[in-house]
């Protein structure tokens, strides 16, 4: 065992603290609008906090980092693109979705196509979130691993059991306030980390200035236009307005949020004010990165096993003092827990809500809803630790890619459904499919090309995957909505 007991006592506190405190709120769910949207009674600020610990998984703090630590600070481009899609979000989703009484984000898909393209984007939503959780769960493994010098499994099932307890019983408001003590605990973690470190370089913040800047650690813009390069102006701005446009504006995981504000406005200032964070927050994560390369001229001190995800890890149980190294280390098990059981809420909403026809649930008693909502999320709390056991490779980017390729489909499926009056909904979800199935290729072409004797050496960067899959859904669902359009008059003209 690596980590001080000291260290281990502080997760553990912290592990148990954050568990009982979920829990109080287990006996206020009485109805399914309180179970999932907190009865719309959430504060814009405690939403604003809750959708920033989401963004921020532990792909983010132990990804983020060595992104900077390999190259600089142009994943910042893909920041800036996160706040242009805010704006977007705030003009042309959140009206819609506070016109009518929502639960999810795909009754809005419903009310405009049908049930069909509504269970449609909603088993995207279910299979995407799974598999991307899967991935962030992945990444609190290579923390313990690191920490304490254990297999993966352990911790795997550690946090996800934790976290599933107090999700379980507590639902939307037992999430949304152990996100804000979560929040505020990584937080105060990374900036112990940031002073910290910076008091460790020769010379501090001058030393490190000026040994990052000849390494070019501190470049942030790239304005060449390459397709292949994911971190440039272009793949950043635009990418991440579309990657942002989609995660913020058709996932569930974040749409619940947005939808537990008291009104539009307050919804609005939330997603806003979570903007601004979340620059900040980049910023923060991608200075300490540059910050452990300068460390590591001065010490040697370098990524464990060649993985750039084990480095901020590392130098946390490595340089930082007893019982600081365990705050820090508590604070990424919390950005991990968070993230979990946002997601576990969001799953069983979407569940019970996008398929209570199929299931039956539409014609179950309030209470029963609420007990059905409570072992779906049982249920998807196995198939996340299950899918968090599989290898993923660098887990930040996996995580993006893995929802990107879905993303730009159920991205392009809801412009349809609020911006074109002539698509129809198996267009519709014609488009939704042929968008995914185009960004699965482009994705995967290296591999399979050879197989047709193609010689395929390069890769579309994964930042251009939402603005693509966005654009092939739009065209193809406009196409087959036309196609459809005019062979039904045609039968119809026939028939007459």
């Amino acid at each position: 065992m690596r980590i001080h007991p000291l260290d281990l006592a502080v997760v553990v506190s912290y592990l148990l603290g954050v568990t009982l405190f979920g829990l109080r709120f287990r006996h206020r769910q009485t109805s399914l609008r309180e179970y999932l949207l907190s009865s719309r009674a959430l504060p814009w600020w405690a939403l604003a906090g809750s959708i920033v610990a989401t963004e921020t998984s532990t792909l983010t703090i132990i990804s983020t980092p060595g992104i900077a630590y390999t190259s600089d600070l142009g994943f910042l481009q893909l920041v800036m693109g996160y706040l242009v899609a805010r704006v977007v979000i705030c003009l042309v989703f959140i009206p819609q979705y506070f016109r009518s009484e929502f639960y999810t984000a795909y009754q809005l898909v419903q009310k405009r196509f049908g049930e069909k393209a509504r269970a449609a984007v909603a088993s995207v939503f279910l299979v995407t979130r799974a598999l991307a959780e899967g991935v962030r769960i992945n990444a609190i493994g290579k923390v313990v691993s690191v920490a304490l010098g254990t297999g993966e499994t352990l911790s795997v099932a550690l946090i996800t059991g934790l976290t599933l307890l107090y999700t379980f019983e507590g639902g939307l408001r037992a999430v949304i306030w152990t996100d804000l003590i979560q929040l505020g605990l990584y937080v105060t973690g990374s900036l112990v980390a940031f002073f910290l470190l910076l008091g460790q370089i020769p010379h501090g913040w001058t030393g490190f200035v000026h040994l990052a800047g000849a390494a070019h650690k501190l470049r942030v813009f790239h304005f060449q236009f390459d397709l292949q390069h994911p971190y440039t102006f272009w793949a950043g701005v635009l990418g991440g307005t579309f990657l942002t446009m989609a995660s913020h504006g058709t996932d569930q995981t974040m749409v619940q949020r947005l939808l537990a504000a008291r009104s539009a406005r307050e919804s609005k200032l939330a997603l806003l004010t979570s903007g601004v964070v979340i620059f900040i927050q980049f910023a923060l994560f991608l200075l300490i990165g540059a910050m452990l390369y300068v460390l590591g001229i001065h010490t040697g001190f370098h990524a464990p096993q060649g993985d750039p995800d084990r480095l901020f890890p590392a130098y946390v149980v490595e340089y930082l003092p007893r019982g600081l190294s365990g705050l820090v280390l508590a604070s990424i098990f919390a950005v991990a827990m968070s993230n979990a059981s946002g997601a576990l809420n969001s799953l069983a909403s979407s569940s019970v809500i996008d398929f209570a026809r199929q299931t039956g649930s539409d014609r179950l008693t309030e209470e029963r809803r609420v007990q059905r909502s409570r072992w779906l999320t049982l249920f998807w709390g196995l198939v996340l630790g299950t899918l968090g056991l599989l290898h993923w490779g660098v887990v930040l980017e996996a995580g993006l890619t893995v929802a990107s390729i879905t993303y730009g489909g159920m991205l392009g499926l809801f412009l349809l459904a609020i911006f074109s009056r002539r698509a129809t909904a198996a267009g519709a979800v014609g488009g939704l499919l042929t968008g995914m199935l185009a960004l699965t290729a482009i994705h995967f072409a290296p591999r399979w090309a050879p197989l047709l004797g193609w010689n395929i050496h390069s890769r579309l960067a994964w930042t251009w995957y939402v603005l693509v899959g966005t654009a092939v859904t739009l065209l193809s669902g406009l196409l087959m909505s036309r196609l459809e359009t005019f062979l039904r008059t045609a039968r119809q003209a026939h028939r007459a």
